[in-house]
Order: structure tokens, then sequence, then C-alpha cells
């Protein structure tokens, strides 16, 4: 495990499960959001992206964890020798949104941008929650296990699934 893709809906656990899994492998954590937001919280220009998510896709370990544009989504699924697909029910993803909104209320979340409001963020990650499953869906899946062949794919579809995964795969 040397380049890892960590990546599914909003509020799905991604970032916490990607935090404990560079933790545990001493592998460099990439966020996509800081990549892809500028500390005021204004999107990067396309090209400063894209140089970035370049560099570091050509470095030799990695964690990178988000989506980002869909061109380097694919790009990312390419180059990861791990693919980590976070798919957990819509009911826990929409929890964990709210979750972070109401503790966000008091303390900025962890890696949250600079400037970024936690209330529009979380109704953007609303917005992309209604028309996720138009996109994180079974043609979805099925296009993945055929794209992961030669790759180790972890496909995590329950909380305690989440919450295992890291002590399993690394203790």
């Amino acid at each position: 495990m040397k380049k890892v893709a960590v990546f599914g809906k909003p509020g799905s656990g991604k970032s916490t499960l990607s935090k404990a899994l560079a933790s545990a492998s001493g592998l460099p954590l990439y966020a996509l959001d800081s990549l892809v937001y500028q500390p005021n919280g204004e999107r990067v220009a396309r090209a400063i992206f894209d140089e970035s998510h370049a560099r570091i896709l050509a470095s030799e370990h990695w964690i990178i964890e988000g989506f980002g544009p869909l061109a380097a989504f694919h790009q990312r699924l390419e180059a990861a020798d791990t693919l980590v697909y976070v798919d957990l029910p819509y009911l826990a993803s929409y929890w964990f949104v709210t979750k972070r909104l109401l503790k966000g209320l008091f303390v900025k979340p962890e890696g949250w941008p600079e400037g970024s409001s936690v209330l529009k963020g979380t109704l953007e990650s609303y917005k992309v929650l209604r028309l996720s499953p138009a996109f994180w869906n079974e043609a979805f899946l099925s296009r993945l296990k055929t794209l992961s062949t030669g790759k180790t794919l972890h496909v995590i579809t329950s909380v305690a699934e989440l919450d295992q995964f890291v002590r399993e795969h690394f203790r």
C-alpha cells in the first residue's frame, strides 16, 4: 500500500479514515479540499490544482482523500495501488454532515479551509448528497471493480467497517 485513493460521498468519514490511515502507515496525506480551495475558501485556479495534483500522483507514496474534478478523480484511480471506496448508507452520510455542522458551530472542523463557511459547506454537501445517486451507484461500483484489476479494492459499506478498517489493516 503505497498510493491510496480514498473516496465516496460527502459525510462518509473519508477524512477521519484517511487521517487514521496516514497515522498508522506513515504515508503522507493530501486532502483534496486543501488543493481545490485557497485558505480564504475560494477555489484555486484549475491549472494550479492540476499541477499540484500531478506532482502528488508522480510521487512514490501518498494517500489522497476526496473527489475533486472528475478528470483528476479518474487519474487518481489509475495511479493508485489501493482504492478505498467509502459507501455508507445515505442516512449515515446525512447524519455525519449534520453532525459536522453542529460541531462546526463551536469549533472549525479539522482541515476545513480557512475563511470557508461551515454552513455554506454543509448546504453544498446536502446538495451533493441529493445528487449522489446519479454517480455513486451500482454502475459506478461495477466500473470500479473492473478498473481495480491489479489493485487492492476495499469497499466500506457500514460505520462498523469504517471503524475497523485501520485496525484490520495496520495492526
